[in-house]
């Protein structure tokens, strides 16, 4: 008999035991959710939203780490993993070949949002409190 991984009954737990197994066991289309980052304060006033999700494309700044105060476009999302890849964010092998860094999305701030899907940019302004604004002057 096979044990259930993931259980989605699981409301919460004070156990970071039981906390990260359902982190590190969670579907795609939930850990795809951990990929939502802060935005900047400018971007929060102009779309009305605190977090967006992270995308190969948008420019962000690297907050922690040994790589904090960078900053540089997010080359790769890893959904599994929940790890950001950003250009200069690399380490330098023995050998002297330079691997990117895997960096948690908790530790970045995105400055810039890379607005080429029709989608992606129709959700923000959907959100917007400056279109909320110019529908009701319309009305």
């Amino acid at each position: 008999m096979t044990q259930k991984k993931f259980s989605t009954a699981w409301k919460a737990s004070t156990q970071p035991r039981k906390q990260r197994k359902y982190n590190h066991a969670a579907p795609l289309h939930l850990k795809q959710k951990y990929l939502h980052v802060h935005v900047t304060a400018e971007l929060r006033k102009k779309y009305g939203t605190r977090n967006a999700r992270v995308r190969k494309g948008d420019k962000v700044k690297i907050l922690r780490g040994q790589f904090a105060q960078k900053e540089g476009k997010v080359e790769r999302v890893e959904i599994k993993r929940t790890r950001l890849f950003i250009t200069g964010a690399e380490i330098i092998k023995k050998d002297g070949a330079k691997v990117p860094y895997p960096i948690h999305p908790s530790n970045v701030l995105i400055m810039e949002l890379d607005l080429g899907d029709k989608k992606r940019k129709a959700k923000l302004e959907s959100t917007s409190p400056i279109s909320s604004r110019k529908s009701e002057v319309t009305s």
